[in-house]
């Protein structure tokens, strides 16, 4: 998820997207109320929650949140072309 109002990217793994993201956007996560709205930029389905942990982690790192920070700048241009 991507703030809308500041530059602060969240990570997390969730079985319930949708409550997970109405959580984050009415503050009743201390963690990211300051944050708030978000938009959901990406997510990916796994099999197991041991599998969805491991590509939590490597979205985490360096690389993933470059790969996020990319992904955002992306659809912010294909918005801005519209």
């Amino acid at each position: 998820m991507n703030s809308v109002k500041r530059n602060y990217i969240y990570v997390g793994i969730t079985s319930d997207l949708e409550r997970r993201l109405e959580e984050h956007n009415s503050g009743r996560n201390k963690t990211t109320r300051a944050y708030r709205p978000f938009v959901l930029i990406f997510k990916k389905e796994f099999k197991t929650r041991s599998e969805a942990r491991v590509e939590e982690k490597k979205l985490k790192s360096g690389y993933g949140k470059e790969f996020l920070k990319n992904l955002v700048l992306s659809q912010s241009d294909e918005n801005i072309e519209r």
